[in-house]
């Protein structure tokens, strides 16, 4: 099979964190949800047990407290950040948008929470990259398959410092460990442009940590 690197090449690079161009007022529908999670399963898992499972929140009341534990879990953080932060710099305007994200969270359409099967009894860093591991590259997928309908979603995990209450609300099983919390919507556009980023030259190494790869 040849791909259109063109193409490929741009998905990967401009599938960005959507905050402030998520389109609160358009609907997004069950077909287009479901395309994505298809193509998010294709993902692979450890020892191929395809935990994945996947929570689609719509309903207002939901939204809102979701919305509500998230700020509460993280709202105080996002607004001190935000103050604080270069409002000219890039990670001063990921912060701004973190936190009108925040306040605004309630309102968008879809959120959608990733689980995977199991809990982390005994974390350390094998156990929790195993299952971590096994969501979180259908997490991406999901994303990459948002991006090229015209959606957008953004990696969030705030909520998570009151997952058992998030579980309470939605009946979640306490077999279960939730991954994140991903709002989703159209975007207003689609012109999203590759990010600043260090030269991949001076961040990766070979052989030794000592030792720049070039």
């Amino acid at each position: 099979m040849d791909f259109d690197l063109d193409q490929t090449d741009a998905l990967l690079s401009t599938t960005r964190a959507v905050r402030k161009r998520l389109d609160f007022e358009r609907d997004v529908p069950n077909e287009v949800l479901l395309e994505c999670l298809e193509l998010a399963v294709q993902a692979p898992t450890g020892s191929n047990r395809q935990g994945w499972r996947w929570m689609v929140v719509r309903d207002a009341d939901k939204k809102e407290a979701l919305a509500e534990m998230y700020r509460r879990a993280g709202g105080d953080y996002l607004k001190q950040a935000a103050a604080d932060a270069d409002t000219g710099s890039q990670t001063g305007r990921v912060l701004d948008s973190a936190n009108f994200l925040a306040e605004k969270l309630g309102e968008v359409p879809v959120l959608v929470i990733p689980m995977i099967v199991g809990r982390l009894e005994d974390p350390n860093v094998n156990s929790a990259a195993g299952l971590l591991g096994s969501i979180i590259p259908a997490m991406w997928s999901f994303q990459l398959a948002l991006r090229s309908r015209g959606l957008g979603s953004c990696y969030t995990t705030l909520h998570l410092g009151l997952e058992a209450e998030a579980a309470e609300l939605l009946g979640i099983p306490p077999h279960m460990t939730q991954a994140g919390l991903l709002p989703v919507a159209y975007t207003k556009g689609t012109d999203f442009k590759p990010a600043k980023r260090p030269p991949v030259s001076e961040i990766t190494y070979l052989d030794t940590y000592k030792n720049p790869i070039v």
